[in-house]
């Protein structure tokens, strides 16, 4: 068994794969980087080594090597699956904890793994239009590094080459490759609407829905610059668009003496822009048919590719059909793997390192057993009620769920930068069936704190609730066509204004929401707090503004009141600036007027702000250009997300006080427009 890990990543994937190796008595040994010198993976290994950067492949590989290792554990993201990484692993003497340097370049890439899924029999999403067939025809005839180089390559090496298979699905026909390029190149006008995606790299980024031939280029402009800077590679997929569609995975798991398994599968298609927000197992909606069909496929490409270690092969199943497409594999561990070791019992983080130690599985497929439904949601530093913008901030208070597995590596007091990914913790819930486990997930979302930095809780808790979900009603499609309701902020600012008059009576005679309540020879008189408006808190009569008000309990920032007769509990936070509470997981936050603060510009005087901590990634205009409404100004980037900053009405840009690569705070002024003369 390996008796030293290094691993290679930061946040709650290190400190999970660290609960896993202290559990099988192993050395573990973290590599960070400066901002991250106090953060809870480095705390939580034995040893740990400063490094330039997680993408650094040398410098891991040395402090690896350095601290004596035996093994690499590359998490997910980052260098997870970067083929060199492995091979500077196993080019140092070490065991990498994941599938070879070969399968992950095959795999690594969209367009080479649907031809060894192709090869395997396995479903793949039909390649529609986009002009693809144009494309080909292109390539054939000028040909430098293209397709048509590749398929005459093929066809004269051949063996099992793409050459020879488009040669006898000419022959043979009938839905084949050959003819479906031919019927593009006849029919020549491209079939919408389209999925643009970039063919390296994964978790949504380099992907586009385009619905008209007016789109596409912009689209493809777009998802190849995303792309670029996301992998290093702008590559780009045209395929058919599933207007509705089940995102549907399989995790396997291989081992070095044959044996190829499945664990069941996930679904994923509660997701917000390719950005996966909740997931299950097994899948709600499938039939009996299409989970032998999926399960079936990941097992066939798995043999099919030499396979060794854990991996997840995607799938989207299309709801009108019932059809079943391969999209991609995962090298690699997935973000969401917690609910299959939660219906299988099976640790895969475990697992993977006794594979990669060259042990065998020691498991049949009989031996894998899928028990009750588990459901994790993602909790995200992100204003889910704000426009998904990621957000940055120190927290103040963070309690996560008893009743709940929770990976996570936040706690108070921490700094959350745009630096990495958004991605905070994860929130795991198991029960006997799937219903069960939704009511779980609310209660344990109800459970999560976290006050000084906003995040996607509550939003998540909503979701889980509502009827969609919990009708398993939600394609990957359904979060970019509705809107979850904004929690109602009148609740929570009853209790901070109950906390705040509490305040004034203990005799805090700076706190600001200090009011003179004494009356000689009478009860105290309602206390005026300002809340962003005024909310009266008459303790005597037990009303807030007017609502009848009993205090229960109260301890720890826990306040629990009878509140028009319903009983509630809150966690509250009032500090002199600012007042905060935690309710069903969302943060309020309410702030104290100032009539003497200088607030800024009005709306509409054509300052143009950042809307999110983030990098200017490109400056469009300069001073002096003629701008519509609407039109972009520039680009923003922060956590995976890019924003595009546009002109709030027609006008002529007066100033430009950024430029692009500079590092910007939240409200930073980055344009001036004045708009044009009404005559």
């Amino acid at each position: 068994m390996i008796e030293s890990l290094c691993i290679a990543n930061r946040g709650e994937i290190a400190v999970r794969v660290m609960r896993t190796a202290a559990r099988l008595g192993i050395r573990t040994v973290a590599v960070f980087t400066e901002p991250d010198a106090t953060a809870p993976h480095v705390r939580a290994a034995d040893e740990a080594v400063l490094v330039a950067s997680y993408l650094d492949v040398d410098a891991v590989v040395a402090a690896a090597v350095a601290t004596g290792a035996d093994a690499v554990h590359p998490g997910y993201g980052f260098l997870s699956e970067r083929a060199a990484f492995a091979r500077a692993v196993l080019d140092a003497g070490l065991l990498f904890v994941g599938p070879s340097a070969e399968v992950m370049d095959a795999m690594g890439r969209k367009d080479a793994a649907r031809e060894v899924a192709i090869a395997a029999g396995v479903p793949v999403v039909p390649s529609d239009s986009g002009g693809f067939g144009d494309r080909v025809a292109r390539e054939e005839r000028g040909g430098v590094g293209g397709f048509g180089d590749r398929v005459a390559r093929e066809e004269r090496g051949g063996v099992g080459g793409f050459g020879d298979r488009v040669a006898r699905e000419e022959r043979g026909g009938v839905g084949g490759f050959g003819d479906r390029v031919a019927r593009e190149e006849r029919a020549g006008v491209s079939r919408f609407p389209v999925l643009v995606k970039a063919a390296a790299g994964g978790g949504g980024k380099g992907m586009r829905v385009v619905r008209s031939a007016e789109e596409m280029e912009e689209a493809v402009a777009a998802a190849k610059r995303e792309a670029l800077s996301a992998f290093g590679d702008d590559t780009m997929l045209v395929e058919k668009y599933v207007e509705r569609g089940r995102h549907v995975e399989v995790q396997v798991l291989a081992d070095t003496h044959g044996t190829v398994l499945h664990l069941f599968e996930r679904d994923c298609s509660t997701q917000r822009r390719h950005q996966k927000v909740l997931e299950e197992a097994p899948a709600p909606t499938i039939t009996p048919e299409v989970r032998e069909l999926v399960t079936s496929s990941a097992v066939a490409l798995a043999r099919q590719v030499g396979y060794v270690g854990a991996g997840t092969v995607e799938f989207l199943v299309d709801d009108e059909t019932g059809e079943a497409y391969f999209l991609e594999m995962n090298t690699r561990l997935q973000v969401e793997h917690p609910v299959t070791e939660l219906v299988t019992g099976l640790d895969l983080v475990e697992l993977q390192l006794r594979v990669a130690a060259g042990e065998p599985l020691g498991l049949t497929q009989d031996d894998v057993r899928c028990e009750g439904h588990a459901i994790e949601a993602r909790v995200y530093a992100e204003d889910a009620f704000g426009g998904f913008l990621p957000q940055a901030g120190a927290t103040s208070i963070v309690r996560w769920p008893a009743s709940a597995r929770v990976d996570h590596a936040l706690e108070p007091d921490q700094v959350v930068s745009t630096s990495y990914d958004p991605m905070l913790g994860k929130v795991v819930v198991h029960g006997p069936d799937r219903e069960s486990a939704r009511r779980a997930l609310v209660a344990a979302l109800d459970e999560t704190v976290i006050l000084g930095l906003t995040t996607n809780t509550g939003f998540l808790r909503a979701l889980a609730a509502g009827e969609a979900f919990r009708d398993a009603a939600i394609d990957t499609a359904w979060l970019d066509r509705h809107e979850v309701a904004p929690p109602d902020p009148d609740l929570p600012r009853l209790f901070v204004a109950w906390v705040s008059a509490l305040l004034t009576v203990v005799g805090d005679t700076g706190h600001p929401f200090q009011a003179d309540g004494f009356r000689l020879g009478a009860p105290p008189a309602p206390t005026l707090v300002a809340l962003e408006r005024e909310v009266v808190v008459d303790r005597h009569a037990g009303t807030v503004d007017g609502v009848p008000v009993r205090q229960l309990a109260a301890a720890d920032h826990v306040l629990e009141l009878a509140v028009d007769g319903r009983r509630v509990r809150m966690v509250v936070n009032v500090q002199r600036d600012v007042a905060e509470a935690s309710y069903q997981g969302q943060r309020f936050v309410f702030a104290r007027p100032d009539a003497l603060a200088d607030h800024g510009p009005l709306a509409g005087d054509g300052l143009v702000t950042a809307p999110m901590p983030g990098t200017v990634l490109e400056v469009r205009v300069e001073p002096g250009t003629t701008v519509a409404e609407g039109d972009p100004l520039g680009m923003l980037e922060a956590m995976k997300m890019e924003l595009t900053l546009r002109a709030p009405f027609a006008g002529t840009v007066v100033a430009v006080d950024v430029a692009a690569g500079q590092r910007v705070a939240l409200g930073a002024v980055l344009f001036h427009v004045e708009p044009e003369e009404v005559t």
